[in-house]
């Protein structure tokens, strides 16, 4: 006789109990752990995009340089259980990074601001501001990525999407009023200069290389933001979808 310890693939739990069988035979099983909410599976899925683990693999692959078609294929699924998976974190997904607004108190931050040739060391938080440019269906249809970063940290603060105008810019620097920022590093761009107070606006080049870094690293993860690619977004949704979550796992640090 072989014992066999079942554990949830949701939760890892052990409180597994039977719960009937599908219309195919197949034995099915319920979680009773409490924050499991009594989720049930299977040990053998006939379709493998039913399979939790399989639509784990589905964000996994999103986030590291595999397109929608590359994803079913590698996974013997379809496209539509790919999109449909990859949509239903749409709704978990945060513009600000809220677990480091939580612990971050502005007034008992200390950082270095590099003015002129000198380092003052001053209270608050300094941000490097920048823009990315990528496209939906065509290059007809552009669309920018607007991310803050800490400047001494590199962690995003926030990201908003949109086109290259001054209302897609206000909504960040809303999303951005939280962190009590004292200082903004940009490239010059005409919005930044509309719209920051000139005595915490500093522009330049030598300033804003630790975003400029975060433009490499998501165009070489996300495939279709690389430069030269036949993997390019049909909708904003999907476009706007599988940044997000790349931002929300590996710069906020959220468990999606």
């Amino acid at each position: 006789m072989m014992l066999q310890v079942l554990h949830c693939p949701h939760c890892q739990g052990t409180d597994i109990v039977r719960h009937g069988q599908t219309r195919q035979g197949k034995q099915r099983y319920r979680c009773h752990e409490q924050h499991c909410a009594s989720r049930t599976f299977l040990l053998d899925y006939s379709y493998p995009g039913q399979s939790p683990a399989v639509k784990q693999q589905i964000v996994e692959m999103a986030m590291n340089a595999s397109g929608i078609r590359d994803t079913a294929r590698v996974l013997h699924v379809s496209t539509n259980t790919v999109m449909t998976e990859l949509k239903k974190k749409e709704s978990t997904l945060q513009h600000v990074n809220q677990p480091l607004l939580q612990v971050l108190h502005p007034e008992q931050v200390e950082v270095e601001i590099c003015r002129s040739e000198e380092l003052d060391r001053r209270r608050g938080l300094t941000s490097e501001l920048d823009e990315m440019w990528s496209y939906v269906r065509s290059k007809a249809h552009p669309r920018w990525l607007w991310h803050a970063i800490d400047h001494r940290t590199g962690t995003v603060l926030a990201y908003v999407f949109g086109r290259r105008k001054d209302d897609v810019f206000l909504k960040l620097q809303q999303l951005l009023a939280p962190f009590g920022i004292t200082k903004f590093y940009t490239d010059g761009w005409g919005a930044y200069e509309r719209h920051l107070d000139a005595e915490q606006h500093q522009v330049g080049k030598e300033h804003t290389q630790k975003i400029e870094s975060k433009h490499i690293n998501l165009r070489t993860r996300i495939k279709r933001l690389m430069r030269r690619t036949l993997c390019f977004s049909k909708t904003e949704r999907m476009h706007d979808l599988v940044i997000g979550l790349f931002i929300n796992r590996y710069e906020f640090g959220r468990p999606l």
